[in-house]
């Protein structure tokens, strides 16, 4: 039986909505977008892999901050 996980569909979805030229898209469509997107936040946040994006952003915001002092 094959099975789809739900975050790799809304990726693929939002890399299929994101390639699209911004002058066609509504802003119905970009608040939808940002719904799926936000979507696809909630879904990788407990996930090893969210879990490392994280950290990675993290690190380059207190590396950041701390460039600027």
């Amino acid at each position: 039986m094959l099975t789809i996980n739900v975050a790799v569909l809304l990726a693929i979805i939002v890399i299929v909505r994101l390639r699209r030229r911004t002058e066609a898209r509504s802003r119905k469509d970009e608040k939808l977008t940002v719904v799926i997107v936000l979507a696809l936040g909630v879904l990788l946040a407990p996930t090893p892999i969210g879990q490392g994006i994280a950290n990675v952003l993290g690190q380059l915001a207190s590396g950041i901050s701390q460039a600027g002092r």
